[in-house]
């Protein structure tokens, strides 16, 4: 019984501390983000050794979008209504290297009768040279995926179910920068919605499930407690 209760309340803890530091983290984030969002946009250098320490800084640039590899990023949900991100490259001005812009949200296309169909939508791009200015992020690595690789006969796979930077740069025939930028709200350039997630937005969820973990090895000590002394009262 002594061994089975530390185990479990072992348990416990480490999921009570893995939720903590998660929520940590994220409010790290929110914090970088915050004061990156209050500093003037820098133009974009072209090459970035130190990622991390860019990440959320403001970048602005010129430069002509390609929207032959764009991808249309899926289940994205926007006030409970299922759309995509449109994340399109543009070739920077100046540059040899190109950049995915995260232009934002769209619904998904709608049949005549106004219901929702899960068909990719027109999206329209502005032509000719834009001025981008936005806030650099990357997405997440840790994800399971059941995509197919891209087909072989060179057709370009627009819909992608989570955007892997790795898989992108392998596919398209030109160099990309690892990294998106995400179109600032006040952009005129070719953008959609951007209500943009802020990194804190989930800390008091995280707390909330630590508490909870910490809450049930309290419990599983008390229980343990209370059934041993009334064994020895016995």
């Amino acid at each position: 019984m002594t061994l089975a209760t530390l185990a479990v309340m072992a348990l416990c803890i480490k999921a009570g501390l893995w939720q903590y530091n998660k929520a940590e983290a994220k409010q790290a984030l929110q914090t970088q983000l915050s004061v990156r969002l209050s500093e003037p946009a820098v133009a974009l250098p072209d090459k970035i050794t130190d990622l991390e320490s860019w990440r959320y800084r403001r970048v602005k640039f010129a430069g002509t979008y390609n929207t032959g590899y764009q991808v249309l990023l899926d289940n994205q949900v926007e006030n409970t209504v299922a759309g995509y991100h449109v994340l399109t490259p543009i070739q920077v001005e100046g540059s040899n290297l190109q950049v995915l812009v995260n232009r934002g949200w769209v619904p998904v296309a709608e049949n005549r009768l106004g219901s929702a169909q899960h068909k990719v939508p027109v999206v329209i791009s502005p032509q000719g040279r834009q001025e981008i200015e936005g806030d650099i992020a990357w997405p997440s690595k840790k994800f399971f995926t059941l995509e197919a690789p891209l087909p072989a006969d060179g057709k370009w796979q627009q819909v992608w179910q989570n955007l892997d930077m790795a898989r992108y740069v392998k596919s398209v025939p030109f160099a990309v920068q690892p990294f998106v930028v995400r179109l600032d709200t006040k952009s005129d350039a070719g953008g959609f919605v951007r209500n943009w997630l802020p990194p804190g937005e989930r800390v008091s969820m995280h707390l909330g499930y630590a508490y909870q973990w910490f809450g049930f090895a309290l419990t599983l000590l008390v229980i343990y407690i209370v059934l041993n002394v009334k064994k020895v009262r016995t």
